[in-house]
């Protein structure tokens, strides 16, 4: 378990296709630590914004291979988190976005 829930979800999500998954599916999407399990991000989103979880889905996003000039670099890879609440449920912070 890391130090704090802060730690664990880094930032939520707020492009075109999560603010769609919001409205139709009840879904909000975090960049999470790329160590935390599902069950850590599930206790961590119940804490934090103090609603229900009914199901978490993660997947590891690889980094983008980038170039400047002939140099060759790699952004790092990182860990997304597709959290649905139960029916009732909703997170207020997203509410004027």
């Amino acid at each position: 378990m890391r130090t704090s829930y802060y730690d664990l979800i880094r930032y939520p999500m707020l492009t075109e296709k999560t603010m769609e998954a919001r409205e139709t599916s009840n879904q909000y999407a975090f960049a999470v630590d790329r160590r935390a399990n599902k069950v850590e991000i599930k206790k961590a989103v119940e804490k934090l914004f103090n609603v229900k979880v009914a199901a978490v889905r993660t997947q590891v996003v690889k980094g983008k291979v980038k170039r400047l000039g002939r140099t060759m670099g790699k952004r790092p890879d990182w860990k997304k988190a597709i959290v649905t609440l139960q029916p009732d449920q909703k997170i207020e912070f997203f509410e004027g976005m």
